[in-house]
Formats: C-alpha cells, structure tokens, sequence
C-alpha cells in the first residue's frame, strides 16, 4: 500500500508563492481522495499512478498560516507557513558558496543571532544526493524549511542569502529560497539525459558518460570511485594547506608538488557530474513547486566547451520551464567574473562563456543577467564578495519580474553596435545612465583593435563619451575588429551610470 504524503518540499515553515496558483503535490494510494485546507480555500484531487496534485487559487502574502492535508484516513498538519515571494537558487559551487565563508557572512549571522526577525528569508535545501534510492528517500523525510538564526543559515546559499534579503526588504514579503545547487556541476547535470540526445553538440556529454562506462561493469565503477575517494582525502587537504600558507600559490606549483589533479570523480551511475545526474535526485524532486523564477550561477565547469554553452544554456531554460509547466518562468544568469589562475591571464574561454551568457540573455525572453566582472578574483576561482552579486540578481528580477526598475537602472553597459571611421573603432554602448567613466587608468585597460589580419593589438587611444566608446591605434590603419576586456581575467575599469561595469564583448564572433 502506497505511503500517503506530501512532497519533501512542503513542511512547517515553508513560503508559498503569492499571487499564482500554487500546486500542492504527494503520494498516495490510487483512488483516495486528497484534501488540502489552506487559508481558508478547500481543494481536492483523486490519487492516481500513485501521486496527487491539488491546486490552490492565487492568494495575496501572508504570514503565520496552517495547511491541513488528508486522504480520509491520515492527515497531515504543517504550520508556520508564508504567502510571499519562491525562488530556486540553482548552478554550482559559487551558488554553494555558504554565507559562513563568505565576505561579511560573520556580520550578517551576529545580526541574526540579534535578531533573527531581522531577515525575512527562509531557505530549503534540496537534498544534496547523487541519485535516487531509498537512502535519498530517508534523506528527504528529514529535511524542513528553515527560517533565519545564527546555526542554520550558516549554510545557505549566500548568493541565495542576499538575493533573498534585499528582494523581501524591497517588496516588502517573506521570501523562499529554494538551493539546488552543487558544486563542480555542468549545466548538462541539471537537464535530462534524453533532451541532451536531441542536440548532437549536447549529447556529447552523454557520450562522455557513456566513454567512461564503457566495459566496466558497476562493481567495477565502485571500485574506481572508492580509490577516487581515498586519493581526495589525501591530496585535497594538502592542496588547501599551500594555498593557506601562500595565497598567491600557482597551481602549475600545486601539480609539481602533489601530482596530477584527479578531479572530478569517475563519471559512473552514482556521480553527480554525469549528464542528467542531478536533474534525476535534485530539479525532479523539487519540480514543479510553484515559484516566482530561478537564479543561476553556473558556467565554471563547461569551459572546456565553451562554443556550446549557448545551446546548453538555452536548452537547461527549456528544460526547467518545462518541469515547472511555466514557459514564462524567469531565469536570471550570473556572468562569469573576471578569473583565472596564476600565468594563465590571457586564455579566453571564460570570454566565450560569457558571450553565450549574454547572447542567452539577449535572445530569450524572461531571462536576466548579473554582470559581476569587478567581483572576480585572481587565483580563486570562489570570489567572496557575494553580496553584490545577490544584490545585482534581486535588482535584475525587480526589473524582469516585478517591474520597480527600469532596465536602465538594472542592466549593465553592454556592446549595441559600431562603426569603422578613419582608423577609429566608435562603439555605441547601451544601459550608459549619466554616461561612461572611466575610473582609472585607461592604459590598463585590456582594449585590442585588428585589421583584416586579425592580428589584435592594444588600443593606443581610448575615449569614452556618454553612450560611445572610442578606440584606436597607430598599428592598425584600418580597424575591423574591436575587443574589450577579451580575457579570462584583466582589469575593470569602465561603469555605466548606474554603477555597474561595461560588459566584455567583441565585436564579431569571426575574429579569430
């Protein structure tokens, strides 16, 4: 006989989103009737396949509620429950990044333990677990929302923290977070298997899976993943400790000291990083609880290929949109920062990520981008400031979403068009505000002009006037190609009026 209950995501505490019909979803035995009592509606649905789904209408934000739900024989009782504002706060590990490690993370939790009233964020962990068994069932049945004090939210999401904290002070509701996110993931762990097939350029991720499994029956696979797992618990906290007592430690140094780096784990059926793993035991087990939209801070992993982020990007909306049976869900994106390690400036694949990030962002509807470049840090791939970042994300959905900022105020600069002119490169910029400034010195300012030859040089002259950008050289004559800030990691040093950097970009993709 089938268990009667509710999904894992719904318990005392939880936040429900305002102003949509909200979907309340569990198991059951095939037949029973289910009935939900909510602030003060009464609504039913008949068990079938094993699994129930009420519906509530659209209710405006609340506190302090009860819902009741029963099949005629159990019932459940959750308390403590909010109407207000859900997000999902998904990617990898600079979305896990907690808010104890991060910069002011410390202050934040004093101000918690003050007052935990302080704050009107509640979070739920998705739980983290690679596939799914009957451990990841025992698992979930333990999990709750939680609301704000000095223990627990020591390990929220700190993106997810400051998203949520400035969103409720400015809309003036509780906010849910929901974290779904692991670190070291590809964006192809968080869409199925099967909607990666249907794109020769994304199943090659599929085809990885399949390359490392190939011939190796799964007690074998555990046996890699268990020498895998001894060698981490030994090179990992070496690793740690050079970086401990030399921050600006290269990692061609780490290598020579220690060895090769292993990471990831061997792609096998228990591993989070194969195509669709995580989508399995985390986005299914949350999907489809109703919510406001995403963010999504991810990109780091697919580097490798990087002039197939746009489709996958494009393909995880999709997917999520689908699940949430909302093809207007909101998706707001972090642009990858500035970084690279130590001798490793000039390289650009991080540049093609963000291209893709911003082109997603330019090309699908409902979607947002936080632009962080000046956040990034040399030789750390887990920048701490993320409080900006949090906040960058809140104003973008107060733009997409809710409509108290203009795109002026919430958009970075960004490249609109330009012109060749007398061996000058005029750029029109969009998002400017007041205008461009430059705020430091413009010879730092990794800005490359080239000719036919492609063969890019630094811009000798640079000018910024309101909305237009201008650049020259005396090497190149007659200019046909301009990048600025094209590299995984230089300096940043043009803001738009409202703040925020002038986004990377070139200007064709055909300059290499």
């Amino acid at each position: 006989m089938a268990v009667f209950k509710a999904a894992a995501i719904f318990s005392d505490h939880m936040v429900l989103q305002r102003n949509k019909s909200v979907r309340i979803f569990g198991e059951g035995e095939n037949g029973r009737i289910v009935t939900v009592r909510f602030n003060g509606q009464v609504v039913s649905a008949s068990v079938a396949d094993g699994k129930w789904t009420a519906m509530l209408s659209p209710m405006a934000a609340a506190v302090d509620l009860t819902m009741n739900i029963s099949d005629g024989e159990s019932e459940i009782t959750f308390s403590d429950i909010a109407v207000g504002e859900v997000w999902l706060a998904g990617g990898q590990s600079n979305m896990e990044l907690e808010l104890q490690n991060c910069e002011n993370g410390w202050d934040e939790l004093h101000k918690i333990e003050a007052d935990p009233d302080c704050v009107n964020v509640r979070f739920y962990y998705t739980e983290k677990y690679p596939c799914v068994d009957d451990e990841l069932i025992e698992k979930e049945s333990h999990k709750c929302w939680s609301r704000p004090d000095k223990e627990n939210s020591r390990c929220w999401s700190a993106v997810g923290y400051f998203f949520g904290k400035k969103l409720s002070e400015d809309l003036g509701v509780t906010v849910g977070v929901i974290g779904c996110n692991w670190g070291g993931t590809s964006a192809s762990a968080w869409i199925s298997k099967e909607r990666l097939a249907t794109d020769i350029d994304t199943n090659e991720y599929n085809l990885d899976y399949d390359k490392a499994m190939e011939g190796k029956t799964y007690e074998q696979y555990l046996e890699d993943l268990a020498d895998y797992r001894r060698w981490e618990a030994d090179w990992t906290p070496k690793m740690q400790k050079m970086y401990q007592d030399n921050p600006n430690t290269k990692w061609a140094d780490v290598i020579a000291t220690l060895g090769p780096n292993r990471y990831p784990e061997p792609l096998g059926p228990r591993s989070p990083f194969r195509a669709g793993g995580v989508y399995q035991s985390m986005i299914q087990r949350v999907a489809p609880y109703t919510m406001a939209g995403a963010i999504y801070y991810q990109g780091e992993s697919d580097d490798h290929r990087p002039e197939g982020y746009y489709k996958l990007m494009k393909m995880l909306i999709e997917q999520w949109r689908s699940d949430w049976k909302d093809d207007r869900l909101p998706i707001i994106m972090v642009q990858l920062p500035m970084y690279c390690n130590e001798g490793e400036d000039r390289n650009t694949n991080w540049c093609v990520v963000r291209e893709a990030q911003a082109r997603v962002f330019s090309t699908v509807k409902n979607t947002g981008l936080a632009v962080i470049s000046e956040y990034g840090e040399h030789n750390n791939i887990h920048p701490v400031k993320k409080e900006p970042v949090g906040n960058r994300l809140a104003m973008q959905a107060e733009w997409v979403v809710y409509g108290t900022l203009s795109e002026g105020e919430a958009c970075a600069p960004s490249f609109e068009s330009c012109r060749f002119e007398n061996g000058e490169v005029i750029c029109k910029i969009t998002h400017c505000g007041s205008g461009l400034t430059i705020s430091e010195d413009a010879s730092e300012i990794l800005c490359e002009i080239a000719g036919e030859d492609k063969q890019f040089v630094p811009a000798d002259k640079l000018t910024v006037r309101g909305s237009v950008l201008t650049a020259s050289s005396e090497k190149v004559k007659e200019p046909c190609y301009l990048r600025y800030n094209w590299a995984n990691w230089c300096s940043v040093q043009i803001f738009g009026g409202n703040g925020m950097p002038l986004m990377p970009f070139r200007t064709s993709a055909d300059d290499e």
